[in-house]
């Protein structure tokens, strides 16, 4: 008799623990479906006691779909689809990779669909990762204000991220390279909400690390809204947060959630591996 698979949600916005499934076994396409229907559900999927390799994790990574383009951060040597997010314990500063909400690399032309995250170094304390569910977010919007984002245009840009002048930044996370370049200056033009590529739910889709303006506003007129925007949409009613063990391999749906990662582990290592899956062009919700 095989092991049973069950599903525990993680908090009441959004995310979701699925046990029951070895990843390092090859996981059946009933297995499979399992876990994209929980993704897809919860927005956040945690699997628990995984024991993979890079190239392990790039096989389970294919199964959910082709990678996805990684830019300006290195890949680990020999797998150019893995990217090591480490802060080692000499790092003092009160900041680490990923720290502020973002929806990953929303500044590309398709942006990711799933990224997937797994934890092989952790600190005794800190440096959770908070997700929060950007369906609940628009859907906790009163009429008229979903009224006023339809056909809004968010303009995105990794300028404030991975520009030139924050190498200075990256520079100091001693376990990673990071090598920017001009073309973070450029920007790309996503709707404010979006339609999910699966299961056609509204979504916002904007940013406070990737979202610098809104299409046809000047920038004083698009402040206010976008301020409002990014602080509605990470409201910790939205949230789930996880507490990481050693083995843990968690997968989020960019198209549905944002994420940060918490700082607070000063002293202490948390290293991870992380792969990307490919994902659409955002397309504008029509209600």
């Amino acid at each position: 008799m095989g092991t049973t698979i069950t599903t525990e949600r993680i908090a009441g916005a959004c995310g979701a623990v699925v046990h029951g499934i070895d990843l390092a076994r090859d996981p059946d396409d009933a297995e499979i479906a399992h876990i994209r229907r929980a993704l897809l559900d919860h927005g956040v999927v945690v699997l628990r006691d995984q024991c993979l390799d890079p190239d392990q994790q790039v096989t389970f990574s294919h199964r959910l779909g082709p990678p996805s383009p990684v830019p300006f951060v290195q890949s680990i040597p020999g797998n150019p689809e893995v990217i090591a997010v480490v802060r080692e314990a000499t790092e003092a500063h009160g900041y680490t990779f990923g720290g502020l909400w973002h929806s990953d690399f929303s500044f590309l032309p398709e942006p990711p669909s799933a990224s997937i995250l797994h934890a092989l170094e952790v600190p005794p304390y800190g440096g959770d990762t908070i997700w929060a569910s950007q369906t609940l977010a628009y859907a906790r919007l009163s009429p008229g204000m979903q009224s006023m984002l339809a056909g809004l245009r968010g303009v995105h840009s990794a300028v404030n991220a991975y520009s030139p002048r924050m190498q200075a930044v990256h520079d100091t996370f001693a376990g990673m390279a990071v090598r920017t370049d001009d073309s973070a200056n450029e920007t790309r033009v996503h709707p404010v909400v979006r339609a999910h590529g699966e299961t056609g739910q509204p979504a916002l889709f904007v940013n406070a690390q990737y979202t610098i303006g809104l299409h046809g506003f000047a920038p004083h007129e698009a402040k206010p809204l976008l301020d409002f925007l990014f602080a509605h949409s990470t409201r910790t009613d939205f949230t789930c947060r996880w507490q990481w063990r050693v083995g843990d391999l968690a997968i989020w749906d960019n198209r549905a959630v944002q994420h940060m990662a918490m700082a607070d582990f000063t002293g202490h290592r948390r290293a991870m591996h992380r792969t990307t899956v490919a994902g659409e062009a955002p397309l504008a919700y029509a209600a």
